[in-house]
């Protein structure tokens, strides 16, 4: 007998959602990680149309277009800049080979990076750690009411509050002599911070130019997937001193009423450094001012830091983000962890690698690495919080050591430590949203001077830690697994 209507459309909807799911597997693993294709794979085949839906608006990790051509130009002039340095700064394979403390792999380190980032490893620097908050604003504001020149802010967070009105008066004070300032921030990350109108009349009032990077306006044509965002912090002043780091401009409870009633403050770590390195963390600025403003700024070639004796600090920037094609902060990192022979520090607020960098580490701890894993006893975010716990068991087992810093403070510090003379400090997590979606900075220091601070502040950090063993670990309860095993999963969904 001839169908109904009624079993027409039955027939059609199974054949639309037949085809749909088809169509699915074939796009959606596409130039993705297996773990990440199967979690969009999951969201869309049980939830299909919120899944497909939620894959439209987050599915694609990539910049739009305009922005990665404008990252490629600007990569083709910091290649062409390195290129007219002054002799001495720039490091070479022959230089590292001829300093016993590094190890060869270095060499080849540092020459990815700067394939991946256009910026080669300099030397004529200096480098001060900054631990503590508020005499990191302190320095901060310091530095830019002794600028002669230039001023540029960027920071993914920023807000003017009772903690950070010293920093903008000093950005007024020193614009009101004539000097060169701007400013940029994230648009949604200080958009939702309390007070986002007061930081926007603050800088209107000092008559600062800024921008808000990475604008989400649909209604003005202006779109790219809102949680791809800028997380840099940067402070450059005229050329030759810089500041980076894990720390936002705001106050360390983060104007968040929940946070002071659990008593939440952020512990951070920013670094002051001196030398080309500055010039290069300006070329970062550079490029995300011309991205956001068409405007190509032109700063004075970079020159060793005037009373610096050899040997000094070596380091290199390394920037990373949807604008590039390869995820650099990743590879540096698998480099690093995979390069390791005595010994491993890793701190960072959010913990989620991915398959590659969580083999790195249990590969270390497996062959003897001392290998040690810094994040907090609580967290402001609760997915990645219950996600980063469902890979304590398999670190644990491999070796590695974790350690908890108590509660209620939030460790947002972010750096790496290798063996003697190696480590990173910088703006970047490990996890997947830094390593994929975020634009981040690292400082890549090779320096046995630098690693030694380090250690020392690792070591105040652990004496307010709790080690977590695999026997406790194990003893938590039922629920809280299964928490941990869905926050996972939708943690690769990037």
């Amino acid at each position: 007998p001839p169908m109904t209507t009624g079993e027409i459309w039955v027939a059609l909807v199974l054949a639309v959602d037949v085809a749909f799911r088809v169509i699915a597997l074939v796009i959606v693993p596409r130039n993705r990680r297996p773990q990440t294709a199967m979690a969009w794979l999951l969201a869309i085949f049980f939830i299909p149309y919120f899944g497909f839906i939620a894959f439209l608006a987050f599915g694609s990790r990539r910049l739009p277009k305009k922005r990665r051509e404008k990252q490629q130009a600007i990569n083709g002039l910091l290649r062409a800049r390195s290129s007219l340095l002054s002799p001495g700064i720039v490091v070479t394979p022959e230089d590292i080979a001829e300093r016993p403390e590094y190890p060869r792999w270095l060499a080849q380190t540092v020459r990815m990076n700067e394939k991946l980032g256009a910026m080669p490893m300099v030397a004529g620097n200096t480098l001060s750690l900054l631990p503590e908050y508020h005499s990191s604003l302190a320095a901060m504001a310091a530095a830019i009411r002794a600028a002669r020149t230039r001023v540029h802010v960027e920071f993914y967070i920023m807000s003017f509050d009772e903690d950070t009105q010293d920093f903008f008066a000093a950005l007024a004070e020193t614009r009101q002599r004539g000097v060169e300032v701007r400013v940029l921030f994230d648009h949604l990350a200080s958009l939702r911070i309390t007070g986002y109108k007061d930081l926007v009349a603050e800088l209107n009032r000092i008559n600062v130019p800024f921008r808000a990077m990475l604008p989400l306006q649909p209604w003005r044509g202006v779109y790219q997937r809102p949680d791809l965002r800028n997380h840099r912090k940067l402070l450059i002043v005229d050329s030759t001193i810089a500041f980076t780091g894990s720390q936002n401009i705001i106050e360390p409870h983060y104007r968040n009423k929940r946070h002071k009633e659990r008593g939440l403050t952020w512990l951070d770590l920013m670094v002051r450094v001196e030398g080309p390195l500055a010039d290069g963390l300006e070329a970062l600025f550079v490029a995300d001012w011309y991205q956001e403003t068409d405007e190509l700024l032109e700063t004075p070639k970079p020159e060793r830091a005037a009373g610096l004796e050899s040997p000094s600090l070596w380091g290199q920037v390394v920037p990373s983000g949807p604008a590039f094609e390869g995820e650099n902060n990743l590879r540096l990192f698998n480099s690093l962890v995979y390069g390791a022979r005595e010994r491993l520090i890793l701190t960072s607020p959010y913990f989620v690698p991915d398959e590659s960098m969580r083999y790195a580490i249990t590969t270390a701890a497996e062959r003897g690495v001392d290998v040690n894993i810094m994040v907090s006893e609580i967290a402001d975010q609760n997915l990645v919080f219950y996600a980063q716990r469902s890979y304590y068991d398999e670190l644990l087992k491999s070796g590695a050591k974790i350690w908890l810093y108590q509660k209620p403070t939030i460790l947002h510090s972010k750096f790496i430590v290798v063996d003697d003379a190696m480590s990173v400090i910088g703006s970047s997590n490990i996890d997947m949203r830094s390593f994929s979606l975020n634009l981040e900075v690292s400082v890549l220091c090779a320096s046995p001077q630098v690693v030694k601070q380090l250690t020392e502040l690792f070591e105040t950090y652990r004496e307010n830690s709790i080690s977590l063993t695999l026997d406790k670990w194990r003893s938590r309860a039922l629920p809280q697994r299964f928490i941990e095993g869905l926050a996972r999963l939708s943690a690769t969904v990037q």
